[in-house]
């Protein structure tokens, strides 16, 4: 059987879901109060930061001044629903008085039509606004986004319409101009240190340029152009020069790891005649695929004439310099451990970075001197999780944190300790102190591998009794779940959702799969997963059966649930193994590899060859319809720019010829990751509720008819 629900749900009635033995003291809408912090910015001049506040989908531009006692933390916008809108590309103007930001549209998928979840009859559109720090309200600059504001502070360059346009800042009255048109899908601007240029990248689909638009001139001059893909431009200190990535196109796209490639190369060029040439050249073998920091800059010039750049040349993500000149490359972060997040201070003497050095399920940040002269200093430790970390002007340290209990808030690093820098944006029912501690665990896959996992016990789990169970499993793939509150909002909901489900009496699992970050290169690029054989199966056979084997889990009551690739391990796990797994949720899952494949022609603009397309196929969910038997519960927005909502609808059309019980929930116009939070409060009311239903969990949440 099946049934669909409306879209028009009351979230309230999910607050009560639990079992007769729970101890569960306090209810969805709560654990999903927190405040999600993101888009942590240092001022160029002084000790203020600004970042973006989530509080329960009205978002905000917040500041604070590390140089004060109490921060002063304060809102410098006011906006009050919770209407899909999101919040982003922070900057500030060179003097430190003003914000730029941009309101609204897809960050993810720039250029794309903006997404309406809210269904705001008079339409959205993405658009560019500047704020003053001391007061005042926002004011609006043009219909765009990725804004960089000049050196002098007088004008921003910003994308929109596929070309870069320019906006004077210096009249409050003045109107966007086109500053320059360029064939190809141009990258964000980013402006010469004199302010003479603007650089920006250049995407021509199998190839890419770097180019450099002068000021004076008024003229498009492109870096050493070549039938390889260039990215990640670096402005030298004194605007000469200009320093850049070199890939091969055919280096890491496609199904299946990508483990060896075609090596990519650093090349430096001449901002005025593009004339460039090769500094650094990685070597054949391990590290020879580039994999890009978590961070949008890449490379680091420093005033040495040093590039500081990212490579796994070891097996780990790792920071590495290399003269500007050329010649060898000098490891600078040794060990099995993963850089991912990384900035530099406004003088580029300095910079700061996020690893899992030494605790490889949390992230703790370090200091590093960009001449190597000074040994790496750890900034912070402990149980909890520091990420994105900022420099400011006077030295001070800026993190984003979060903890088993608290989501990721921005923090001021001193003296070994943290400093939270708005605590009142913590609810005040927020049930902080009644959330699990999620304890690492490392189990065996199917075929033998270690995989690593986080595991919330309910308070019940001791009472001698058997509980039942769930597997989540994140999306990406490359992603990693943490002993604790996750750095991006989509995790951040889903640990919430996985403390909700353990208050309800479920023993949860949250399994790092195979193909994720966090524990090498190797362990990434995994031999055939995703598409090119579903070896992340191993992993998700092991977790079950660790479940089905603890006394505590009731072995007929294991469950699974996931979004996006999670969402695809999901089907899979019910498609080969309604066995073990009793019931799912999946939300917005790929279900067949193979049409997504053919919806992504490769670089050459050819079909996939047909084996590919095959094993494609047989890596699916939609390959195993035949042996799905436990029921299911399918969630998607239908304005899914990640995953085509085609997915689901094929999904449910087999599920439906097959006579297998599933429920679905369509949010019409939301994406992939909602932007809405009451549609994460229903989707996750709806996840416990099917859950509760099938696994004999006491509800008063009425079925919807």
């Amino acid at each position: 059987m099946s049934w669909k629900r409306g879209l028009v749900v009351v979230v309230a009635c999910f607050a009560s879901t639990l079992t007769p033995t729970s101890a569960q003291s306090f209810s969805l809408r709560q654990v999903m109060s927190g405040t999600f912090n993101s888009e942590l910015q240092a001022s160029p001049k002084g000790s203020r930061v600004v970042w973006m506040a989530n509080q329960e989908g009205k978002r905000n531009v917040w500041i604070a001044d590390l140089s004060t006692g109490n921060f002063a933390a304060r809102q410098l916008t006011a906006y009050t629903a919770d209407d899909g809108q999101d919040i982003g590309d922070l900057t500030w103007t060179p003097n430190g008085q003003s914000v730029v930001y941009v309101h609204g549209g897809d960050f993810e998928f720039p250029g794309r039509p903006d997404p309406n979840p809210a269904l705001l009859t008079e339409g959205v559109e993405q658009t560019i606004y500047i704020v003053p720090v001391e007061g005042g309200n926002p004011r609006k600059l043009a219909a765009g986004r990725s804004p960089a504001v000049s050196p002098d502070g007088k004008t921003v360059a910003f994308l929109s319409k596929d070309a870069i346009w320019a906006i004077s800042l210096a009249d409050a009255a003045a109107k966007p101009a086109l500053m320059f048109y360029a064939r190809g899908t141009p990258g964000p601007p980013l402006w010469s240190p004199d302010g003479k240029y603007v650089a920006f990248t250049s995407n021509r689909g199998d190839h890419g340029f770097i180019g450099v638009y002068s000021i004076a001139e008024k003229t498009v001059t492109y870096m050493d152009p070549s039938t390889q893909t260039d990215r990640y431009p670096e402005w030298s200190p004194d605007s000469h020069q200009i320093a850049f990535i070199r890939s091969s196109g055919g280096g890491g796209g496609g199904a299946g790891a990508h483990r060896v490639g075609e090596p990519w190369s650093i090349h430096v060029a001449n901002a005025t005649t593009g004339t460039g040439h090769e500094i650094w050249h990685a070597a054949k073998g391990q590290g020879s695929v580039f994999h890009p920091l978590a961070t949008d800059q890449q490379l680091f010039w420093t005033p040495g004439n040093h590039l500081i750049f990212p490579s796994e040349l070891d097996g780990w993500e790792h920071l590495y310099s290399v003269p500007i000149t050329g010649g060898a490359a000098t490891l600078l972060t040794p060990g099995e451990f993963e850089v991912e997040h990384v900035a530099v201070s406004p003088d580029r003497a300095n910079l700061v970075f996020s690893s899992n050095q030494g605790d490889i399920d949390r992230r703790h940040v370090w200091q590093l001197a960009a001449d190597g002269k000074a040994p790496i200093k750890q900034l912070t430790d402990g149980d909890g999780i520091e990420v994105f970390p900022v420099i400011t002007a006077t030295g001070s340290v800026a993190v984003l944190r979060a903890d088993a209990r608290i989501p990721i808030r921005p923090a001021f690093a001193t003296n070994g300790e943290l400093r939270d820098l708005a605590p009142h944006l913590v609810p005040v029912d927020y049930p902080a102190n009644k959330l699990v501690i999620p304890q690492q665990v490392i189990l065996s896959a199917a075929d033998g591998m270690k995989i690593h996992g986080q595991l919330f016990l309910p308070a019940t789990a001791n009472d001698g009794k058997r509980h039942p169970a769930l597997v989540f499993f994140h999306g990406g793939s490359r992603r990693e779940m943490l002993l604790g509150y996750h750095y991006m909002d989509y995790y951040s909901n889903a640990y919430a959702m996985n403390q909700y489900l353990a208050s309800l009496g479920y023993i949860v699992l949250s399994v790092n799969y195979r193909s994720g970050i966090g524990y090498g290169l190797n362990f990434r690029e995994a031999i055939n997963y995703g598409a090119s054989g579903a070896s992340e199966y191993n992993d998700v056979q092991g977790a079950g059966l660790y479940l089905r084997e603890r006394p505590d889990v009731d072995p007929a009551k294991i469950g699974a649930w996931g979004g996006s690739y999670g969402g695809y391990l999901t089907a899979l796990a019910l498609a080969r193994s309604s066995d073990l797994f009793a019931a799912g949720v999946d939300f917005h899952g790929v279900h067949d590899w193979s049409a997504r494949l053919n919806q992504q022609p490769n670089s050459n603009n050819t079909t996939p060859d047909p084996t590919i397309s095959r094993i494609a196929f047989e890596s699916s969910p939609l390959a195993s319809i035949k042996t799905w038997k436990s029921p299911v519960l399918l969630i998607q927005g239908d304005d899914d720019r990640n995953v085509a909502f085609s997915q689901t609808v094929r999904m449910a059309a087999a599920l439906r010829i097959q006579g297998v019980e599933f429920e679905e929930h369509v949010f019409p116009d939301e994406i992939h990751g909602f932007l809405m939070h009451r549609s994460w409060v229903t989707a996750y009311g709806l996840t416990a509720d099917f859950f509760g239903r099938h696994f004999g969990v006491a509800t008063t949440a009425p079925r919807p008819q």
